[in-house]
């Protein structure tokens, strides 16, 4: 039975042409989707859309039906997509044009358009309350970092304005391969925030990204600006450390261990996966695409490893039956390293 449109969530594109005034938060750039398709006299195309915007992807792929030719197949994929690193390489492969929703490329390609998903929300009002209520004055400490996602980037510069105008000598810096923009963080890669300063604003959604920036540098004070939310704190790593201490501590009992490789594109560190199981007669490698509870389940071992994305451990390690790791965690639980080196889990270099 097909979706009758008035059940369609916002999003749905097919009255508003490509001005895409449906949506108050992204731009889906379909232009520059509908141009790529004339150029390469495309058949089919596939999008990917992360998680918390699959539920778009019928909409936008009734605005581009509208407007491409009718040979034209839009095919959308239903695989998990968490990062630039998720790529929905089957689709790719099939699609004569290839669009990836959500995030700035890893790895530039022209087979993919990327696509980041600007969010128009403004954001000078949360920088000018962090400013307020958090950030050190600037005629006490005028030195800060400045960072953000992917979604914020068009709006960096007039941020980073802002604070020189209010005094303050802001320092960037564009990490390493994996990021895109000067000031951009990744929720597996903080090394933009590497800079000479004891306080980092940053100014995005959710909590993870300034949590695994603060884990990364426990020096710096990270202020948490949220524009989506209104809302101005700052990043605490005491209830996180709890939980990793204990699942280090859990699994020093451990007498088999599971070794996950993860097959996904851009989440693979097959050096350290095969070290740990050369030097543990006890370990046994594992290639997985999509790491979950159930799927660990079926082998029984008594604790894991996981050297795909650090955002399987840290996120969902409280839902496994079995310890999660790191593998830093996990040369601390076999002994290799004191307990108080634990530190976050970060992703660094492009496949």
């Amino acid at each position: 039975m097909s979706q009758n449109s008035n059940d369609r969530p916002d999003g749905d594109l097919r009255k508003t042409g490509m001005a895409l005034r449906h949506d108050r938060e992204w731009d889906y750039e379909l232009d520059r989707i509908v141009e790529a398709v004339e150029e390469r006299d495309a058949d089919s195309v596939g999008l990917q859309l992360p998680e918390g915007l699959k539920r778009r992807g019928p909409g936008v792929a009734d605005d581009l039906r509208e407007t491409l030719p009718d040979d034209v197949t839009v095919l959308i994929s239903g695989q998990p997509c968490y990062g630039a690193c998720d790529l929905d390489t089957y689709l790719m492969k099939r699609t004569d044009v290839f669009v990836h929703f959500g995030h700035s490329p890893m790895k530039e390609s022209e087979k993919i358009i990327y696509v980041p998903l600007f969010s128009n929300v403004e954001v000078l009002p949360i920088v000018e309350r962090s400013i307020d209520e958090e950030l050190t004055p600037a005629d006490e400490d005028g030195d800060v970092g400045l960072v953000t996602t992917a979604q914020h980037m068009n709006k960096f510069d007039d941020m980073r304005e802002y604070l020189e105008d209010q005094g303050y000598t802001v320092h960037t810096r564009r990490g390493d391969d994996r990021l895109t923009h000067e000031g951009q963080v990744l929720g597996c890669n903080y090394a933009s925030a590497d800079v000479d300063a004891d306080q980092i604003l940053y100014v995005g959604g959710g909590k993870f990204h300034p949590l695994g920036l603060a884990m990364e540098h426990p020096e710096k004070k990270v202020v948490i600006g949220d524009p989506v939310n209104n809302t101005v704190t700052v990043a605490d790593t005491e209830k996180f450390m709890k939980q990793r201490y204990a699942a280090v501590h859990k699994a020093m009992d451990a007498d088999s261990w599971g070794v996950i490789f993860c097959t996904k594109i851009g989440q693979g560190r097959w050096d350290q996966a095969q070290e740990i199981v050369e030097n543990n007669d006890d370990a046994y490698l594992l290639t997985m695409d999509e790491v979950t509870p159930d799927r660990l389940l079926n082998f029984g071992l008594d604790a894991y490893v996981n050297t795909g994305c650090p955002r399987i451990t840290t996120d969902d390690g409280p839902q496994f039956n079995s310890p999660m790791l790191t593998p830093g965690e996990y040369k601390i639980a076999i002994g290799e390293k004191p307990l108080d080196e634990l530190e976050f889990d970060t992703f660094h270099g492009t496949w």
